[in-house]
């Protein structure tokens, strides 16, 4: 039971400390307030009422996952013809997380407790939700593919088996009824009976298991167009390997994962598509490849200014490859198949000012699901029916959010010191104006290798209606770019820092934003590069707002050594970053909690006690320092929240919080 004691020593030492109890948070209202009455922050930041929906083969239902008038994810089943719909939600404080089809009657579904840990993979059938069952408990469980030729014996990754924590590798299941019910093994009282029915039952499902692709650490596996295993993808001291299955082990293949990276498999059995990074500072090329032999294929595309960071659309039976989707300035959709780029042809016209995106079908793609959006307006989902040429509303993701009382997000594209043009976006707060300019939020985001896009934003929207402008600067590291970077400076975290002060000072010079009122707040990697702001910018600040941030990184290194058997984390973070023992000097440089004496202005921290992608330590260390350093600074430490408040009362805490903390440290300075 060694990885189900690690949980519940996590879950009793998170019990620790606790918010006190917030005031009651309405979310049975799924209106706006009236335009008279200030917009509550819960509403920023409330779960969307509905996420992730899927078209059935047939086309005849859509599976989803809905947030009910509760801090809660159920599962809601709707029939498009009849409107008759069907739910099923979990016990305590339990979440369904992800649905898949395994046909037009039958899903199977994710459910994870307090947000953190998964706990096992579920099956019901429309109209019988509420009797759903386990099929696969406490493994840690990720759905890899569902065969299209047997839709009922799904491949799974097990990736921790509850009795040893030790990854079980690919599986395909059965996924009949057995008569088993869900049990909780995170209660006090586990009994040795329910323990063994939980594995018994797990056990008797496993149809197939697959042999471990090799040494190393297995961080995925991928299927082929049919939903057959075919990849495994595994690391060995840092060392990325493609493995590809042959009917009887696994074949290392001659794909240098350093100059590539696999995006998806491809169109026929032995096919992968591939992302070619640079060769001569241009970006990369999107394109088919044989695994077997390392040989390029066709060009599926190659975007004149970013490297391609995103996902193709397939064909619902086939597999085929219908289009790409990925981020640029803007969202970008690219159809290489003539019906879809006539069908969005049609429907655009129709939604005049926003962005239009198809986004599933059924296997005969007569019915389509697509959405609707914009920065001012969330998501809506939307179906059509192009036999019976009929359309009509799903389901609004946030139907509380007045596009009208919202603020439009513009591109501004900034010059780093080093000659590179970047992009970053900028909201700005009502009556904002060269000759009226708005105190400025410069809010970065995490990763670092992810990015900020255009779209509604709920943190955004919440600082611009307080009277904020809000930079969003996509730094270096920040996808899309690396065609623009050798790899030591994708890994250099200081020029990433510099980036970022360059973008605001970029905008300052535009005469929009008051100089003298700038804050940076960010959360992970967008809490160190806020720490790193006013450690390294003293004068460009006039405080700093951090959320589970690392704020040393030789900790964080060291902090993935006992699970790097595990993970491939420590183990690439010691290649790109360097020993902490040989490089202490580097280490010290890039590590702001260490360099707490040069910061001038207040600093807010906050994390979550159960956090296992950054630990707690790292900010209740900052805040000893702040304190040594007598830097002013607020604290919130949350004690059953991870790597970010997953619970809303605790996040309109914090935000409640970090309004109050503005406000007293960005008021306008007084006279002489």
């Amino acid at each position: 039971m060694k990885l189900m004691s690690r949980f519940c020593i996590a879950l009793v030492v998170g019990g620790l400390v606790a918010l006190q109890a917030a005031a009651k948070i309405d979310l049975k209202r799924v209106t706006p307030v009236p335009e008279n009455k200030p917009v509550p922050i819960e509403d920023y930041f409330r779960p969307p009422l509905l996420s992730q929906p899927q078209m059935n083969p047939a086309g005849t239902r859509i599976a989803s996952i809905i947030t009910a008038a509760q801090d809660k994810q159920q599962l809601l089943i709707y029939e498009i013809d009849s409107q008759k719909t069907d739910n099923v939600s979990a016990w305590g404080d339990k979440d369904i997380v992800s649905v898949d089809w395994l046909n037009d009657d039958r899903v199977i579904f994710v459910v994870s407790s307090q947000k953190l840990f998964g706990l096992g993979l579920l099956a019901g059938e429309f109209g019988k939700l509420k009797r759903s069952y386990p099929l696969i408990q406490y493994y840690g469980t990720r759905v890899v593919a569902i065969p299209s030729s047997d839709r009922m014996h799904p491949v799974l990754w097990n990736k921790f088996d509850f009795d040893t924590g030790r990854d079980r590798g690919a599986e395909i299941i059965e996924t009949e009824d057995y008569g088993v019910a869900m049990l909780d093994l995170f209660k006090a009282d586990i009994t040795s009976e329910e323990i063994r029915t939980v594995r018994d039952n797990s056990e008797r499902r496993i149809k197939k298991s697959y042999p471990k692709p090799g040494p190393g650490v297995t961080y995925g596996y991928m299927a082929d167009a049919e939903g057959r295993l075919e990849f495994a993808f595994v690391s060995d001291n840092a060392n990325r390997s493609l493995m590809q299955f042959d009917g009887k082990g696994w074949v290392r293949c001659p794909v240098d994962l350093e100059k590539i990276d696999v995006v998806t498999y491809g169109e026929v059995r032995g096919q992968i598509v591939v992302f070619e990074h640079s060769k001569d500072r241009k970006p990369g090329i999107l394109r088919y490849m044989d695994a077997a032999s390392g040989t390029p294929g066709d060009v599926i595309l190659q975007d004149e200014s970013y490297d391609f960071k995103g996902f193709l659309v397939r064909h619902p039976l086939s597999g085929g490859i219908l289009g790409a989707k990925f981020d640029r300035d803007f969202p970008k959709t690219i159809w290489f198949d003539a019906k879809r780029r006539e069908l969005q042809a049609a429907l655009e016209p129709m939604f005049p000012g926003v962005i239009v995106n198809i986004v599933d079908s059924n296997d005969a793609e007569t019915r389509f699901l697509f959405t609707t959006y914009s920065d001012r307006q969330p998501v809506i989902y939307n179906w059509v029916d192009m036999k019976k040429g009929a359309a009509g509303l799903f389901k609004s993701s946030r139907p509380w959010i007045d596009p009208k009382r919202m603020r439009p997000m513009s591109v501004f594209k900034f010059k780093t010191r080093d000659g590179r043009r970047l992009d970053a976006y900028l909201t700005l707060p009502e009556g904002a104006s060269v000759e009226n300019p708005a105190p400025l939020i410069v809010l970065s985001h995490g990763g670092p290798w992810a990015r900020d896009s255009w779209g509604f934003n709920g943190e955004v929207q919440f600082l611009a209606s307080k009277g904020y402008a809000v930079l969003q600067p996509n730094y270096r590291a920040s996808t899309g770019y690396d065609w623009m970077f050798s790899e030591a400076e994708l890994w250099d975290f200081m020029k990433m820092h510099e980036d970022v002060t360059d973008a605001t000072r970029a905008i300052i010079s535009k005469g929009m934003v008051d100089p003298d009122r700038v804050a940076i707040m960010g959360a992970s990697f967008g809490g160190y590069l806020a720490l790193a702001g006013v450690v390294n910018e003293p004068e460009l600040y006039r405080c700093a707002v951090t959320n589970a941030g690392v704020f040393d990184w030789a900790d964080q290194v060291m902090s993935y050594k006992e699970d790097r058997f595990d993970t491939p984390f420590y183990a690439g973070l010691i290649r790109y970053l360097g020993d902490p023992k040989k490089e202490s000097e580097k280490y010290h440089r890039i590590s702001p909690g260490r360099h707490t004496d040069k910061i001038r202005v207040p600093v807010f921290v906050a994390a979550g006690k159960a956090d296992f992608t950054v630990d707690y330590t790292q900010s209740t260390r900052l805040i000893a320092e702040l304190e040594k350093n007598k830097v002013p600074h607020e604290k919130l430490i949350v004690r059953e929240e991870g790597h970010g408040m997953g619970h809303i009362e605790n996040e309109v805490e914090l935000y409640r919080r970090i309004e109050r903390f503005l406000a007293t440290n960005m008021a306008p300075r007084k006279a002489p």
